[in-house]
């Protein structure tokens, strides 16, 4: 699709999603933006995301495609899988007019989720949604994002009672245990501006996009303690450039986890899930 086609199909989505079909002044206004290169879901002010409506009103990063594709894994696994050991036994009695007639009932963990590097929290906000028992922490260094975060919890119809929102700078901030780690931290190099598109240079957060060590230092430090954060089976996921794949199974490995480097829907190396040797 060329560059006009897409400016039409962007604008036709605003007036059907933003003004139900009324072209109005704030309409213009808004295709006017959309002329200038600003990102549609800045204009529009929300994406959908996993079956989630995430709103951006403080302009974090917008959610990729790619995110949402490896996010939907997790939840699957999640799903299928058996995340919550027992973490003792509780005496459950029946109460009968000649006595009291008990048993022994295990008692659950909840599973406990920490969406670091959260941003606009849709990644923490989807496993919310799609995992009922699931208690979750963003952790985002950016205290712009917490209304945004805050506000995205609320939207979707989740109990608050299940979130946390903590400034964090990578772990620094962090004191729980986790059982699933979801990071998706800056990875990109500046030595590599020319292949990124001006619309995203211009308007989203350069903090959210770049990394020192040719994108990988962040990541780096994400390894380096994660182990501190993690429970004994503990997973953690990271989203990184594929040139990044062998380097995260090294650092991994020097840091007692093994690492499994993933394809996203295009086939390319997106995304890595570590857990303990």
């Amino acid at each position: 699709m060329d560059h006009s086609s897409n400016r039409a199909v962007e604008k036709e989505f605003l007036l059907r999603e933003k003004y139900n079909g009324v072209k109005n002044s704030e309409y213009e206004a808004d295709v006017m933006r959309i002329e200038n290169g600003e990102p549609l879901a800045y204009v529009i002010g929300f994406v959908p995301f996993l079956d989630c409506k995430i709103f951006l009103d403080s302009h974090p990063l917008i959610p990729r495609p790619e995110t949402e594709f490896w996010v939907e894994k997790v939840i699957e696994k999640l799903k299928t899988e058996s995340w919550h050991p027992p973490r003792g036994l509780q005496f459950v009695s029946n109460r009968f007019a000649l006595g009291q007639i008990g048993s022994l009932k295990a008692i659950q963990k909840p599973l406990r989720v920490l969406d670091l590097f959260a941003g606009s929290g849709c990644v923490g906000v989807a496993l919310l949604k799609h995992i009922p028992d699931a208690q979750v922490d963003f952790g985002e260094i950016d205290t712009n994002h917490f209304s945004t975060i805050t506000k995205n919890i609320r939207e979707n119809g989740i109990e608050e009672i299940r979130t946390a929102v903590i400034r964090t700078d990578v772990w620094d901030g962090i004191t729980n245990l986790y059982d699933i780690v979801c990071a998706n931290p800056p990875y990109l190099s500046e030595s590599r501006l020319n292949l990124i598109g001006p619309s995203v240079l211009a308007y989203e957060p350069k903090k959210a996009l770049f990394a020192d060590e040719d994108g990988f230092a962040l990541i780096r430090r994400l390894i380096l303690k994660a182990g501190a954060h993690l429970n004994p089976k503990g997973l953690m996921y990271i989203e990184h450039e594929p040139e990044h794949a062998e380097m995260i199974q090294k650092c991994a490995k020097e840091h007692g986890f093994s690492a499994e480097n993933k394809q996203d829907q295009y086939g390319v190396l997106r995304y890595s899930v570590l857990s303990r040797f």
